[in-house]
């Protein structure tokens, strides 16, 4: 008898056959591996200054050249990946969480419960996602955690509505009404039975969202509302280096490639699994 693969199993067949979501995850996993190991290999420290070697173009001695204060900017960049992967990841799980226990209580339970959290919702995207994210750090206080606050909640509403309209589609099924017929507590049913069948779109969600959240973070730094100096943050190295950008181009365009990659390459995996992972995309 054939053995029939698992739905996970099923959807990472599924992904694998796509060319283009292959290649956005390798380029992730590049970005990964560069955060963790790549700064045991880079030429500098991320804030070793020499001014007598400012601006100096891209050479055997500095692959990607030097700033203004004579840092080496393959060292800041490759540094800067950590600071980028780990505000993407975090303000994801942050919203993941916040946005997935408010759609729950919303869809599960619905009347008054499900009118306050939606009118929450349809009132934070009201507002443009940049804008309402500086209005958050302008209350908190510029700075890279601040940033990672407010990138998380202005997520928040994405993944709520997500997860809302998947448990009212889910709660009228034959298990659910099974479940509460033979006195399982909610929390059980939602923790146990509609959370776990509510994951595949959220993961897609937070996928495509990671690269949001990395976009939003280098704004926030581009502005001056982000990381701060010295920090080698990608969207705060464009901020510093737009005076730079007719005689030293290749201070901004470095820290413009890594930041567009990296976006690359969550996008083309996200839509990869939502392929993988959504039935009416399947033959």
């Amino acid at each position: 008898m054939e053995k029939v693969a698992g739905p996970w199993k099923e959807a990472w067949r599924g992904f694998r056959k796509s060319k283009v979501a292959v290649v956005g995850m390798g380029i992730v996993l590049f970005f990964i591996l560069l955060a963790i190991f790549g700064p045991l290999f880079t030429p500098q420290g991320i804030n070793e200054q020499n001014l007598s070697q400012r601006l100096l173009p891209p050479s055997s001695g500095h692959w990607m050249g030097t700033d203004d204060f004579g840092r080496d900017i393959l060292s800041r960049i490759v540094y800067g990946a950590r600071i980028s992967l780990w505000v993407g990841f975090l303000a994801v799980i942050g919203s993941v969480v916040v946005g997935s226990i408010l759609g729950i209580l919303a869809g599960y339970y619905g009347r008054w419960v499900d009118t306050i959290i939606s009118r929450i919702f349809d009132i934070m995207l009201a507002f443009p996602s940049i804008l309402l994210a500086i209005a958050v750090v302008s209350v908190l206080g510029p700075s890279l955690r601040n940033a990672l606050i407010a990138i998380a909640i202005i997520n928040v509403p994405n993944f709520g509505r997500l997860i809302r309209s998947k448990v009212l589609s889910i709660k009228e099924d034959e298990y659910i009404m099974s479940a509460k017929a033979i006195g399982m507590k909610d929390n059980r049913i939602l923790f146990s039975h509609i959370l776990p069948n509510s994951m595949a779109p959220v993961i897609v969600q937070g996928t495509l969202a990671i690269a949001t959240a990395i976009i939003e973070a280098a704004a926030l730094g581009f502005l001056g509302l982000g990381a701060q100096a010295p920090s080698p943050e990608w969207g705060k190295m464009l901020a510093d280096s737009r005076s730079y950008l007719t005689n030293a181009p290749w201070t901004m365009i470095f820290p413009g490639i890594a930041i567009m990659l990296t976006v690359l390459g969550f996008n083309l995996m996200g839509d990869g699994l939502r392929d993988a992972l959504d039935p009416r995309m399947k033959s």
